[in-house]
């Protein structure tokens, strides 16, 4: 089914309608009753299946004034929330716009000055980084940090909504959408963390892959339920076997492309030596996880042969602990090269023979596009980075995030694009091959940027909400 083309075709039909409606109200203004007769009509025209997304006393033509609500639980779901809101902003179809982030303080979003924008909400870093939900003493030690609290608060405020002409679009997987159901506000969902390929590809054998195919999709039946109400205006799944598999549940889930994809900026365009073997090192956002994951990381660079030239790219997230990763360099017997510069917007360079690291931050955008292969321990920018072409490299830790279940879920998520390895060695072998073999990294991405799909769906998305909502 092509959700995209149909929507396209509708849009251009209901504007071309609303464009004669408004000739003839100029013209002959005792008509204005028959005419919104006939527009309202003509909307379900060829739409049938879609009444539900069409709420006529907030249609885009309506002088009543909304604000929005956008929730969000995690690093990756901010990210897409922020592409969104500027979006959004751009439009000015709502009076005010706000965010409410779940997991963290949301930091992403400080970068945004606007005066119709704002960040709200009980506001608080857990020890899991939001990953509770991965092992039970992560859950835990969020509960003895006041995890229940913080959720029970921002759940008053999402009620508090609907008293306030608020329309919510909920980013993420249950928690997201069950504030915006509870909210009694009309709402829609965006589903960004499920994919029916976890279980569809590969062998199956395991208890989680029987039961998600004995339920016919990996949303839970409490999640469906939700999704079934008569306030959910639109449902937006990451891939096209999630929404079909969905649709088959009579749920109108709508696949307008991936928004993961819309953030990596084409604008750099950086010259490096074709001589030099780049490597992306994606180490995850979540501390004290990710410093775990970078040494694990140093360690299996130990084992490279230091003769060779290698260029290792470390872009870190703001919140990033620049001290420690410092610390852990120069344990890996790493020292900082204060003369070297690659001009690649590195914030320092660190050497250790012929093997050159450079650390920097927010540069993610920047250096996926230089990188031959990446290692990682990450989720979103892992799946961006095989969007964009890159074989990805895995080697899961303790956790919370980044686990071998996590890891394996993953690849297939991804068909392989991301190989998991079991050891160091295991890991380093993978690596040289893929670096001295085109071929072999062409083929290992192959399925992955299928998946993952182009960027565009952001602004489909909002033109969508923007029509409907």
């Amino acid at each position: 089914m092509n959700y995209k083309n149909r929507y396209k075709k509708l849009l251009f039909l209901e504007r071309l309608i609303h464009s004669y409606i408004s000739i003839f109200k100029k013209a002959a203004p005792r008509f204005e009753l028959g005419i919104k007769d006939l527009q309202s009509s003509a909307l379900p025209l060829g739409h049938a299946a879609d009444k539900k997304f069409i709420d006529p006393g907030n249609h885009s033509n309506s002088k009543e004034s909304y604000s929005l609500l956008i929730i969000c639980n995690g690093h990756g779901e901010d990210v897409i929330a922020l592409e969104l809101i500027k979006r959004f902003l751009i439009t000015k179809k709502f009076h005010k716009i706000e965010v409410l982030p779940l997991v963290g303080k949301g930091y992403i979003f400080d970068s945004l000055k606007n005066k119709d924008f704002k960040k709200i909400g009980y506001l608080k870093s857990l020890p899991s980084g939001g990953f509770s939900n991965q092992n039970l003493i992560s859950f835990i030690l969020d509960l003895r940090a006041g995890m229940l609290h913080e959720i029970f608060k921002n759940w008053r405020i999402t009620r508090s909504k609907s008293k306030e002409k608020y329309k919510i679009l909920a980013i993420g997987d249950f928690l997201p959408l069950f504030f915006a159901w509870s909210s009694k506000c009309n709402y829609c969902f965006l589903g960004t963390p499920k994919s029916d390929h976890t279980w569809s590809s590969g062998p199956g054998w395991s208890m989680s892959d029987f039961y998600h195919r004995l339920k016919g999709s990996e949303w839970d039946p409490w999640e469906i339920f939700i999704m079934r109400s008569s306030r959910c205006k639109a449902l937006f799944m990451r891939d096209e076997i999630t929404a079909m598999n969905l649709n088959k549940k009579n749920i109108n889930a709508m696949f307008l492309g991936n928004p993961m994809m819309d953030f990596i900026d084409s604008d750099f365009n950086y010259l490096v030596k074709k001589s030099t073997q780049k490597i992306l090192l994606l180490i995850g956002s979540r501390y004290p996880e990710a410093l775990n994951n970078f040494e694990s990381f140093l360690s299996c660079i130990d084992q490279l042969d230091q003769r060779k030239k290698y260029i290792f790219l470390l872009p870190l997230t703001l919140n990033a602990n620049l001290n420690q990763i410092e610390n852990a360099l120069m344990i890996h017997k790493f020292f900082k090269d204060k003369e070297k510069t690659f001009s690649l917007g590195e914030k320092s360079v660190w050497k250790k023979n012929n093997i050159f690291l450079l650390l920097g931050l927010g540069n993610f955008n920047a250096w996926v596009k230089i990188a031959e292969v990446c290692l990682s321990n990450a989720g979103t920018a892992t799946e961006q980075s095989v969007g964009l072409g890159i074989p990805t490299l895995s080697l899961p830790g303790k956790g919370p995030q980044f686990t071998k279940s996590f890891a394996k879920r993953q690849q297939r998520l991804l068909g392989g694009s991301v190989q998991l390895c079991k050891t160091k060695k295991e890991l380093i072998n993978n690596l040289v091959i893929l670096l001295h073999n085109k071929t072999a990294r062409d083929e290992q991405v192959k399925v992955g940027m299928l998946r993952m799909g182009k960027s565009g769906a952001s602004k489909e998305i909002v033109d969508y909400l923007n029509f409907y909502l």
